[in-house]
């Protein structure tokens, strides 16, 4: 069958490329084209378009490439007419995709599925108007979702989470604390994993204050996860003051071996919980007040961190907007040290996460649901 996949960002490139590795193992004639990155490009198919070209976020960005987006848009309506497809499958990416769902079902009207649901159960609950018109079936990947959706009146499926499928995964699972040392070139400390985003304004916003509350506890070692994508000589000038070491492509392997971690918000606070180690989730905002505001008054959630967010109540602190302070992260880090009756809550309550998230398994039960309907 021929399969045509729209990715826009990094995160939507790695799981649309473990989907079309399911895809290929259940169907040997599978064909793809398709609007993502490298990683689905190493499956195999026809890259379009690199979603390095169409990742424009915010207000401001999006509205200085009207003319670009709107051009992107035009070619991929086009080229999936020209290519008719068996399915057209979307990743996240609800502005650019949605606006491709409503082409696709009412000028072709080929079976749209959705990978990953837009967030609109934290903002823009609009939006359902649109998936239930143009989607024929969402697979979700966080459990709270099909309760969402089921008071929106549209049934979906939950697949399991693609964070669960690359934790089990994971390259140095039985690696010791002296090996991962001796091959970064670290002491013999505890270690503190600090994870400050993968974006260079996350990066400048969070890492100085993360490394200042990390120095207030010398007997532990800094360990910074660098993002990829951003060169090491980026971070030099935040640990000139601050000393700490940088590791790339081993995030899994630090997390494993560290006592705590400060992690900015995202998939990264859901790796942290699935490896169980203690965090406090970290964000700073430009305009804090007023973000506090908005987040208050017009979304639909209590909070922002996944981990919260699956477990339906506060199991990590998170330290945000006009409560992300050094002081606090500071005091907060102290805890996650050395409160031990602290420490084992927040990791029951990772366990109550873990259960609740099921098996490996998300990108080969979203394939066979995909397939199946489509024999169908």
């Amino acid at each position: 069958m021929k399969y045509y996949l729209i990715a826009g960002e990094a995160s939507g490139d790695l799981h649309a490329s473990n989907l079309m590795a399911a895809l290929k193992k259940l169907d040997s004639g599978a064909q793809f084209r398709f609007l993502g990155g490298d990683l689905m490009q190493a499956e195999g198919g026809v890259l379009v378009k690199h979603y390095r070209e169409m990742a424009f976020m915010g207000f401001i960005p999006v509205l200085k490439n009207l003319r670009t987006i709107l051009r992107n848009m035009r070619r991929c309506e086009e080229d999936i007419r020209s290519y008719r497809p068996d399915a057209v499958i979307l990743v996240d990416y609800p502005g650019f995709n949605l606006k491709i769902a409503r082409f696709v079902k009412e000028e072709l009207n080929l079976p749209v599925f959705y990978y990953i649901s837009p967030k609109i159960w934290a903002w823009k609950k609009y939006r359902i108007k649109s998936i239930r018109r143009y989607v024929d079936k969402m697979l979700c990947i966080l459990p709270f979702e099909t309760e969402f959706y089921r008071t929106q009146r549209y049934e979906v499926e939950y697949v399991g989470n693609p964070s669960v499928d690359a934790v089990a995964a994971r390259e140095g699972a039985d690696e010791t604390f002296g090996e991962f040392a001796e091959r970064n070139s670290l002491d013999g400390r505890p270690v503190i994993a600090l994870l400050a985003g993968s974006r260079r304004q996350e990066i400048r916003d969070n890492l100085p204050v993360m490394l200042e509350a990390a120095s207030a506890y010398p007997e532990y070692q800094p360990v910074i996860a660098g993002a990829p994508g951003i060169e090491p000589e980026f971070y030099q000038p935040y640990i000139a003051s601050h000393p700490a070491r940088i590791v790339f492509g081993q995030t899994y392997r630090l997390l494993q071996q560290s006592r705590a971690a400060l992690v900015t918000s995202g998939t990264a606070t859901l790796e942290t919980a699935l490896l169980r180690v203690p965090q406090t989730v970290c964000y700073k905002v430009a305009g804090k007040h007023i973000t506090y505001f908005i987040f208050k008054h017009f979304f639909h959630i209590s909070y922002i961190s996944l981990v919260n967010l699956i477990a339906g109540k506060e199991v990590v602190k998170e330290l945000f907007s006009v409560r992300f302070s050094l002081e606090n992260i500071r005091s907060e880090l102290g805890r996650l040290l050395s409160d031990a009756q602290y420490r084992n809550r927040m990791l029951a309550g990772y366990d109550e996460i873990i259960e609740t998230l099921g098996a490996p398994g998300a990108s080969r039960r979203a394939a066979e649901i995909i397939r199946n309907d489509l024999r169908r």
